[in-house]
């Protein structure tokens, strides 16, 4: 009687491919049940290899489902588990497998849209190039561009995915693609059932639905021929995940483009260095509407100036809403100069200091270096630092005391819990039923604000002075982000609280964003990404000693590695989370080989491994 043995990678678990043993033959990609050593329960597995008899006793394979996964998602698993350092089982358990159904009959789809002479010329450009960034400031018709391309692959019998930060899932958004695809697009995202999610998935196996518009996890659904994947808002960086396998769904997007000749288009009004880097772009710098834009800076210590609060009660009242932006919904506390604004750099590396938990010392997060709070400020000479505090909730109250019989609404994470919330305070601000909307980064995410006339933008140097060489480039895309939200239609304004004035305004008005992003690339040649990929190990555990320990050790093995720098060590900035103190290490290299090599070295239970680290 004939004997077949298989390799199986275990479902959601660390373990390297296991040897199983069946009496029958079983094709590559299946999914089984197995049972681990005398173990009763099983585990989902999926057959990735077949092997010759080992010389070791086997497990029988408990039994063979109907589920399978395809050569595409076994290819693209391989490269997740080898690229983001995971398990092949860890890589495999993101996609939900194919199954055999019964397909219905595909109908054609007609948008109805006239492209404007230069969307139609960025459509030409996006077909031509195969893989293209579409570069196209707030409001000038993206979402048109994208429907354009989605039908023109649905009427040509593929499939597509529009991928979008879960926040920008609008109300509005689905409304939009319901209007042109109807009962052929579904919205996928973490807050909807898993009734809904088993739904969708029979619904694109059958061929019903061609279209899935979603947030990350979206990119792993069963597509048989997917040939088209937008990724909007290209620049977030929501995209990268902050669980294992920590890969970014951007990036992967890319390889997959290229691995299985799939059109792919990413679109941001700031994109991301990388992509402005690598992939081909077309800019569109005109808006869809008639618009005009006045931007002004202030100087001042007090958060809510005088200034402010007069142009925030003209404008409610003309009947016109109001934006009012903070970098975080926390109280944030950075380290700046009362005078100059510029916060304290390590003398070792480009990067601002940030606060030590004990505050007694401003430390550098990539290499380690310690120094006091100083008493003065070491740019001007004059200036004294200090501690900014600033959150979403106190801006709130002072607002609704100034201006008691107007509608307020904090929009951050701590409010908008779910998805139904989301929409109620959207819908209501699009209503005009809110008058100020008081918000984080939430507010940038492509919302369509079509009253709004005012945009506060209060403390942006904190972003600005983040310790991180993406600093300057998450501060500019934010503020430009923000900005575009003011005055969609016809006139808007945007205030900014600044001491970094001529930085914002020699982008913001004398250039704009395509020059920063070719002097950024200037500035971070033989130091940073793109030119450099840079990895993250983190080291935690419940005993603080044991994660300094396991650091130290890597860290003395490092510093031999002759291709990858070991460009910092120590005490994480957040040094301390669900109980376990944290320790790091952070390499960079223009070697991948190498770097994944390094990366893969790894023997220990307490790293955690960020590979294209963005923080």
């Amino acid at each position: 009687m004939s004997e077949y043995f298989y390799e199986v990678a275990l479902l959601k678990s660390p373990l390297e491919p296991l040897t199983y043993k069946s009496q029958t033959p079983i094709n590559i990609g299946a999914l089984v049940h197995v049972t681990l050593a005398r173990r009763k329960t099983f585990n989902e597995a999926v057959v990735v290899n077949a092997v010759e008899k080992p010389t070791f006793k086997c497990t029988e394979i408990a039994e063979v489902t109907s589920k399978y996964y395809d050569t595409k998602m076994l290819l693209v698993a391989k490269f997740i588990s080898q690229y983001y350092v995971s398990s092949l089982g860890e890589a495999l358990s993101l996609y939900t497998p194919f199954e055999v159904v019964e397909k219905v009959q595909a109908h054609l789809f007609d948008s109805q849209i006239e492209l404007s002479q230069e969307q139609e010329k960025a459509f030409e450009f996006l077909n031509q190039k195969k893989q293209g960034l579409l570069f196209a400031n707030t409001g000038s018709g993206k979402t048109e561009i994208y429907i354009k391309a989605i039908e023109k692959h649905l009427n040509s019998g593929g499939q597509a995915i529009l991928l979008m930060p879960e926040i920008s899932l609008t109300p509005q958004m689905q409304k939009r693609l319901e209007r042109v695809f109807g009962d052929a697009i579904a919205i996928w995202h973490s807050k909807i059932t898993k009734k809904r999610k088993e739904k969708i998935i029979q619904g694109l196996l059958c061929g019903e639905i061609k279209l899935i518009a979603g947030a990350r996890s979206a990119l792993f659904l069963p597509f048989e021929n997917l040939s088209l994947i937008i990724v909007d808002e290209e620049h977030d960086e929501s995209y990268k995940a902050d669980q294992k396998p920590r890969l970014n769904v951007k990036d992967l997007s890319i390889y997959m483009a290229k691995q299985h000749d799939i059109q792919l288009i990413l679109g941001s009004a700031t994109p991301s260095i990388s992509s402005f880097h690598k992939v081909p772009y077309f800019r569109i710098k005109n808006s869809f509407f008639e618009t005009s834009k006045k931007i002004s800076f202030f100087d001042s210590q007090t958060v809510l100036s005088l200034n402010i609060k007069n142009k925030i009660e003209n404008t409610l009242k003309q009947k016109k809403q109001v934006i009012v932006f903070l970098p975080t919904r926390a109280n944030f506390k950075y380290q700046i100069c009362s005078v100059c604004g510029k916060s304290v750099e390590c003398p070792y590396c480009s990067v601002s200091m940030s606060l030590h938990k004990n505050a007694k010392a401003l430390k550098c997060h990539y290499c380690g270096y310690t120094q006091q709070i100083p008493q003065t400020c070491p740019s001007c000479k004059t200036g004294i630092i200090h501690n900014l505090r600033v959150g979403t909730a106190q801006i709130e109250e002072e607002l609704k005391a100034l201006f008691p019989s107007n509608t307020i609404v904090r929009f951050d994470r701590d409010t908008i819990t779910t998805d139904k919330k989301l929409k109620e305070v959207l819908n209501d601000f699009n209503n005009e039923k809110i008058d100020i909307l008081v918000g984080t980064q939430m507010l940038s995410k492509g919302h369509d604000y079509h009253n709004v006339t005012l945009a506060v933008v209060l403390g942006i140097d904190s972003v600005l002075n983040m310790n991180s060489y993406k600093a300057r480039e998450r501060a500019l895309s934010l503020l430009i982000q923000i900005a575009g939200r003011s005055g969609r239609k016809g006139f808007g304004e945007v205030i900014v609280q600044t001491k970094n004035k001529e930085f914002f305004e020699y982008y913001l008005q004398e250039h704009d964003y395509e020059n920063f992003l070719k002097d950024e690339l200037i500035f971070r040649e033989d130091l940073y990404p793109p030119y450099f990929k840079m990895a993250k190990i983190i080291f935690a555990h419940t005993n603080g000693l044991k994660a300094k320990e396991e650091m130290n050790h890597y860290v003395h093995l490092f510093k031999e590695l002759k291709e990858v720098e070991m460009v910092g060590f120590g005490e994480c900035v957040v040094s301390k989370i669900a109980n376990k103190y944290r320790f790091e290490i952070i390499l960079r290299s223009s070697n991948i080989k190498a770097l994944i090599q390094t990366l893969h070295s790894v023997n220990s239970s307490l790293a955690i491994i960020d590979m294209d680290t963005i923080k």
